[in-house]
């Protein structure tokens, strides 16, 4: 087992190994403990009860956060005519069609979300072995395939975060910024955390929210009690 940093053993001490604590109290810990020189990440991870190599079991879909993330996403549109012109107006960072698809086959990939209206699917589908890996391949149930591009990437650039459940039964996000108030982070939280109980798979079975954390980019992850995330 690796061994702690002593910056990372610091920022454990006054958090009692093994404990778990209410939402609130944890935030404090965290926000207190995030010490480092930039603007630390604040992520949640929440235990679920699937098994997601099960199809009725997967948890997938989307959430705006109340107060955003404090990441500035860059988007890509595929688009042509009118609608390239909606999403380039809305605030899309790349915007094209063939020639985006070109950029992309050819390792140029600086974005961090990507969108395309149905009608770009042919090629976008080309793309799938480069975007899939990436999470970052167009989905209609995401509302990353849409004619509203313009809604769509204000949503993004708004702090809409996509979520999707790991192998083991985790999903995590981040959920703002060390520098947000208290209030703000626990907002988010709970948006997060409500948008994942209303994504319950109908082959869930027994208990669907099993367990949570907090923590920050370079900080301690604290154990959160769950009636306290989703009550």
């Amino acid at each position: 087992m690796a061994k702690k940093s002593k910056r990372l053993r610091q920022a454990y001490e006054g958090i009692e190994p093994g404990a778990t604590y209410d939402l609130g109290e944890a935030i404090g810990l965290i926000k207190d403990r995030a010490s480092a020189k930039f603007d630390e990440t604040i992520e949640v991870a929440l235990g679920l009860g699937v098994d997601p190599r099960h199809a009725d079991q997967m948890v997938r879909g989307v959430v705006s956060l109340p107060h955003g993330t404090g990441k500035t996403l860059r988007v890509a549109v595929f688009a042509k005519g009118e609608k390239a012109a909606e999403a380039a107006a809305a605030g899309a960072d790349v915007v094209g069609a063939e020639d985006l698809m070109q950029q992309i086959q050819g390792g140029e990939i600086n974005f961090d979300r990507c969108i395309a209206t149905p009608d770009m699917m042919a090629i976008v589908g080309r793309l799938g072995k480069i975007l899939g890996p990436r999470g970052l391949m167009p989905n209609p149930k995401l509302g990353t395939v849409t004619q509203d591009v313009a809604g769509a990437v204000s949503a993004a650039k708004a702090g809409q975060v996509e979520f999707r459940v790991e192998k083991a039964g985790i999903i995590h996000g981040g959920v703002g910024k060390a520098s947000f108030s208290s209030d703000a982070i626990e907002a988010n939280v709970r948006a997060f955390a409500e948008a994942i109980v209303k994504a319950k798979p109908s082959g869930a079975k027994g208990t669907y929210l099993q367990r949570a954390s907090v923590s920050s980019t370079m900080g301690p992850g604290i154990k959160v009690n769950v009636g306290s995330v989703a009550g």
